[in-house]
């Protein structure tokens, strides 16, 4: 590949981009997740401990309910208790929770036990008979739960009546025993305590585990990294699939695509400095050897013949250097893979090049004729190499057309087939169907022929043609004659489908 060199000017560099390590990255995602929800899971977890820690309690306090709700008596339409002093103290009786109870009436007239235990949150409403509810409250400053009943002495009525005494009208009673969650919470402390605790061992070795499985993992990378490395410069051969995971094999295989995009770009470069070198010893060898018989000659009608066999040679390898360089801006560049199209109007790059090849028809005693498509014909692809292409197809034709010969451009429109075709048309002594294919090589020259070239411009023609999905075929001349067959250069582009 040949590039012009810029000059002058150190460029600033350009600020280095912070790069992101993929280890770090994985190992971010899944620990971010692991710390956010290792709080949630220590809340979660207190709340169920809670739970559980509630659930013996609850059922003692109910136990306490049923049992004190047994001692409520009536007596002469009174409210009252049959428990002794033994029997209370028993009931207040715990080393770490207060206890609290309450016998009262329906109405809230107090009966027996703690004053300052407020009523039930539910009092306003019919509260069933004999079940066993609870709530929360607030007492002397400390959280209490309550456990409360309504009992109903009707029933104890009934048996008294069955037995023949006599009785007072009947009534309902309110038993409430609560307690401080002082158990509870401590309950509640041993079992987050006891879950919690592990996990802190725990989560360290689960961190490590995951370093190293992260390392594990992602050691196939630093493994593909070394065998790329220890590879020689010169090394542009697959990387082996096999030995990487599924989830590298894509990578390794846009690699493999790279480097044999780089080895077909590097023959490419090999073949053009090669084939340079080659062609142009010829020219320079034959300028060498004029100019020395120049030196060496007096006569100045000697020196104006070398010196004019020099200006031929310049001539000639100054077209060859254009006709290679030519090339190899066809070799690279890739137009339409690329995507960087324009739309080309055919007939009107025709027009302009053979605007600019008329007086050299003129000169050479040549017909140079152009018949247009009736209606636009537009391609896409690169003006510039198109307009290469025809030149070289056209500078070919007037090289080997004889003296009042002809040579026609046409474009042309297939609608049905889509199909633009643009064509080159010459009277000159025509291609052998033998060597059709032959010509489009680089410097192939058709045996027996005489007139002077490099043998690149069929060349340069079928690269372009390669870049913009065109087909270059060589027909022979409808319009030949014997002594000059012609031979007829079209080039096929496809059009868009229509919409």
């Amino acid at each position: 590949m040949l590039r012009d060199i810029e000059s002058p000017g150190v460029p600033e560099p350009e600020p280095e981009s912070a790069q992101h390590s993929l280890f770090g990255e994985i190992l971010d995602w899944m620990l971010a997740p692991l710390l956010l929800l290792w709080p949630m899971s220590i809340a979660i977890t207190y709340l169920i401990a809670q739970s559980i820690a509630n659930q013996p309690f609850d059922r003692a306090l109910e136990d306490n309910v049923t049992v004190l709700a047994q001692q409520v008596t009536e007596n002469n339409g009174k409210i009252g208790t049959s428990m002794v002093s033994s029997a209370r103290d028993l009931l207040r009786a715990d080393e770490i929770d207060t206890i609290y109870f309450q016998i009262s009436g329906a109405n809230g007239e107090y009966v027996e036990g703690d004053r300052d235990i407020p009523q039930p949150p539910a009092m306003d409403e019919k509260l069933p008979i004999g079940a066993v509810q609870f709530y929360n409250t607030v007492l002397h400053g400390a959280d209490i739960r309550v456990a409360y009943a309504m009992v109903d002495l009707r029933d104890r009525a009934q048996r008294d009546r069955e037995r023949g005494h006599a009785v007072q009208p009947t009534r309902l009673a309110l038993v409430q025993v609560g307690e401080t969650l002082d158990k509870r919470a401590q309950l509640a402390n041993d079992i987050i305590k006891g879950v919690i605790l592990p996990q802190f061992i725990i989560l360290p070795i689960a961190l490590a585990l995951i370093w190293f499985a992260l390392a594990r993992g992602l050691s196939p990378l630093s493994e593909l990294q070394q065998r790329v490395r220890m590879r020689r410069p010169d090394d542009l051969s697959p990387i082996e699939t096999k030995q990487v995971p599924e989830e590298i094999s894509p990578l390794v295989r846009s690699l493999n695509d790279m480097l044999a995009r780089l080895a077909q770009t590097i023959d490419v470069q090999k073949r053009f400095i090669a084939d340079a070198a080659h062609q142009m010893k010829t020219p320079l060898a034959g300028m060498r050897m004029q100019a020395e018989l120049a030196l060496r000659q007096t006569d100045r009608n000697d020196i104006h013949r070398s010196l004019e066999q020099v200006a031929k040679s310049s001539e000639s390898a100054t077209r060859l250097v254009n006709q290679l360089l030519s090339l190899a801006r066809a070799e690279n560049v890739q137009t339409t893979q690329t995507g960087i199209a324009a739309s080309v109007d055919l007939s009107m790059l025709a027009r302009s090049v053979m605007h600019d090849l008329v007086p050299l028809s003129f000169s050479r005693q040549i017909d140079l004729g152009f018949e247009a498509a009736p209606q636009p014909v537009t391609v896409a692809g690169d003006p510039v190499m198109l307009r290469e292409l025809l030149v070289n197809l056209l500078d070919n034709a007037l090289r080997y057309t004889p003296r009042q010969g002809s040579i026609t451009v046409r474009t042309h429109v297939d609608e049905i087939r889509r199909i633009a075709t643009l064509e080159v048309e010459d009277t000159g002594p025509g291609i052998p169907p033998a060597e059709r294919r032959l010509v489009f090589d680089r410097f192939y020259r058709v045996l027996g022929t005489h007139t002077p070239g490099s043998g690149l411009g069929l060349a340069i023609v079928r690269e372009i043609a390669l870049q913009h999905n065109a087909v270059v075929e060589i027909l022979n001349n409808p319009r030949s004659t014997p002594e000059w067959p012609g031979s007829l250069f079209r080039v096929s582009f496809r059009l868009p489908p229509q919409a």
